[in-house]
């Protein structure tokens, strides 16, 4: 694109991001071991070694470093990084990070350094020595030969090429044009990947698959491949915007919420790789509004370390893979610091949020975005995705919907609806005491028109189908139960933040009813069958807020066959209606039949 009559670019964005770049990683700082090969910042809880913890630590800060570096922004602690990497790889230092094996995280890690060299080899390779650089060349060469496991790992060896070609040192390049092969079997169309041979798609579709492969498209030297990686991006784009509000708040959905900012990740990688696939002031929109919002939340912890969880210190909601330096792959979203200032990014004026229609079905995804409130709410409906191995993998997949105001809950234990925290789900119980959600939702059908439909068994004589409507602001659930069991049910509408007392509440046959300070959310069924009730959820269970009351409807089951549909409404608290003009009314079920 022509820069040249293009005007300065919009005061200190460029500036804010290099600061908040140092300003993340000021903490760290003091936290390094005496070799420098080790991050310490906490106690490793997950499954791999206490090396890999802190090697995750020391690396995920260079997904900033890096770019800052590369675009002339100043560091100056990058003697710290010189000094680890020497040492993390030399066999005879006590920082030694150990050799990398197949499907180890050592691997997940070589990527942010690959991309350091490949950036910024004046910082943090140039000034090594002779013997230095072959302890790094030769543990990073190793790193190329391992195998990852089949999904976007396969992109790590190629992001450490990357790094080598750019520093003059050989290795096994042909393995790694097998690997991008491999990557590109997992194109669905329409600008989406899956994950590997897997049910996901979720945020390592923009910051792991099409992140890593724009910048392979930048950096690399296969043209053809290049081009497909782009293409594939900025089709994928029409399709991303929609996960984002007006106001930059992503929808929280999947794995690794705690990686925050890194959901944006993929608005810098487009830029990176000179992907105009919207406007260049839309897409800076799009990825400020959401830096933005992440600096207002409480995610940092009284030394300025980033902490584990999403939109407050929340370790319950962390995978078997998360240490204290996980977080730090947010810092993905700051790639675009290494392009120059007069790049049209940079130039551009930030624009709002382009207008987008209320409701825009995903077949790729399995799921269908209602935009709401003009744009301010966000809610995806969520059918088919499942993540049976992933620690609360039912509440982080297969929940119906998914909300940018109200988030989503994981369950504190198996006993009572307290402890389930069964916001936007159907839960069933032979006793009222342990209860079973939609966990592995089967046999989904393409969205369309924003209907979704799946079926699932939460027992060998309980059969489920499940149809999810969008009708913006309000949703619609249907479900047709077969069971050869008496049954008690619970169905969840969204998660309401209770710290402050509600402005109003109702409850009684077939509606629950809660308006606040922080959003009025009605669930109303549309059966006639069920009893309203506020649920109090154990502390700690929204990603949102610490504390949340969910309006839910209860009822009873006899065996055989049996109906249950109900319409679920969530809204801002300052779209809230006066409490004397009545609460919302909700479609009718002979609005709803025609369309299932």
């Amino acid at each position: 694109m022509d820069t040249e009559h293009r005007a300065e670019p919009p005061a200190d964005d460029r500036d804010d991001l290099g600061r908040q770049v140092r300003d993340l990683v000021a903490p760290l700082i003091a936290r390094f071991s005496p070799g420098g090969g080790r991050l310490r910042l906490g106690v490793n809880t997950a499954h791999y070694d206490q090396a890999a913890s802190e090697l995750e630590a020391y690396a995920r800060p260079l997904w900033g470093l890096a770019p800052l570096a590369a675009g002339g922004g100043t560091f100056d602690h990058w003697e710290l990084w010189r000094a680890g990497l020497a040492a993390g790889t030399d066999p005879e230092h006590p920082d030694y990070w150990g050799a990398v094996f197949d499907r180890n995280q050592r691997l997940v890690e070589t990527a942010a350094i690959g991309l350091a060299l490949a950036l910024a080899p004046e910082q943090i390779w140039d000034p090594l020595t002779g013997r230095q650089r072959d302890a790094v060349a030769t543990w990073l060469r190793h790193a190329v030969t391992v195998e990852p496991n089949d999904n976007n790992w396969l992109f790590f060896p190629v992001m450490v090429g990357l790094g080598l070609d750019r520093v003059g040192v050989a290795h096994d390049r042909d393995a790694n044009t097998a690997r991008l092969d491999r990557l590109e079997r997992f194109d669905l169309g329409r600008g989406w990947y899956s994950d590997g041979p897997t049910w996901q798609r979720d945020y390592y579709i923009p910051f792991a698959m099409h992140y890593y492969g724009l910048i392979h498209a930048t950096l690399g030297d296969d043209p053809a491949r290049a081009e497909r990686f782009r293409e594939r991006a900025a089709t994928f784009a029409q399709d991303f915007q929609h996960w984002f509000t007006s106001e930059g708040v992503a929808v929280p959905f999947g794995r690794s919420l705690t990686y925050r900012f890194a959901q944006s990740a993929f608005w810098g990688a487009l830029a990176f790789a000179g992907v105009e696939a919207l406007p260049w002031e839309v897409i800076k929109g799009h990825l400020l509004r959401n830096l933005r919002w992440w600096a207002d939340r409480p995610i940092r912890d009284t030394a300025g370390l980033l902490t584990i969880g999403y939109g407050y210190p929340q370790p319950h909601l962390a995978e078997q893979y998360n240490a204290p330096g996980s977080p730090y792959w947010a810092m993905k979203a700051l790639l675009p610091l290494a392009l120059p200032a007069e790049h049209p990014f940079w130039v551009a004026k930030e624009a709002e949020a382009p207008p987008l229609p209320e409701v825009r079905s995903q077949p790729e995804a399995g799921a269908a975005l209602l935009r709401c409130e003009e744009g301010r709410h966000v809610v995806m409906l969520s059918a088919g995705q499942h993540s049976p191995r992933m620690r609360h993998g039912a509440a982080k997949y297969a929940k119906f919907a998914y909300s940018t105001r109200f988030g989503f809950s994981v369950p504190a234990g198996t006993l009572g609806l307290e402890q389930g925290a069964f916001d936007s789900t159907l839960a069933l119980s032979e006793d009222g005491e342990h209860w079973r959600p939609c966990e592995l939702p089967h046999d989904p059908s393409s969205p369309s028109d924003g209907v979704l439909r799946a079926r699932w068994t939460p027992w060998d004589d309980v059969e489920i189908e499940t149809w999810l409507v969008a009708l913006p602001p309000w949703h619609v659930r249907v479900h047709r139960i077969s069971t050869g069991r008496a049954l008690r049910t619970a169905e969840g509408a969204f998660a309401v933040d209770r710290d402050r007392p509600p402005t109003r509440a109702d409850t009684g046959p077939g509606r629950a009813r809660l308006d606040s300070p922080h959003g009025l959310c009605v669930i109303e069924d549309l059966s006639g069958r069920r009893e309203g009730a506020l649920i109090k959820a154990l502390p700690g269970t929204n990603v949102f807020a610490p504390r949340t009351t969910i309006p839910t409807l209860r009822g009873d089951l006899p065996p055989g066959e049996h109906l249950l549909a109900c319409a679920v409404l969530g809204l801002e608290a300052a779209a809230s209606p006066e409490p004397e003009a009545g609460w919302p009314e909700p479609p009718t079920w002979a609005s709803i039949e025609p369309l299932l």
